[in-house]
């Protein structure tokens, strides 16, 4: 049993919005798994806070994390 398992049971949604608002969790909380340590990742933090090369890649994320939802939804069709 995942992690995941409880926390996300399904990927479906009913709007794209909620599929962006999933997407926004489950990459919040893949890096949470990742770096479970809060107090390290709030140490982290100023370093990527003003570097926009480093922001744009959590938006990558975000966005991967939005494709697969997406997908599982037939793209809200």
């Amino acid at each position: 049993m995942s992690l995941f398992d409880d926390l996300i049971p399904t990927l479906i949604t009913e709007t794209p919005a909620q599929g962006r608002e999933l997407a926004i969790m489950i990459a919040r909380k893949t890096i949470a798994t990742m770096q479970p340590d809060a107090d390290v990742r709030g140490s982290l933090r100023p370093d990527y806070a003003e570097d926009s090369a480093k922001l744009m890649q959590a938006g990558e994320i975000v966005a991967i994390e939005f494709a697969t939802i997406a997908a599982a939804n037939n793209y809200w069709r």
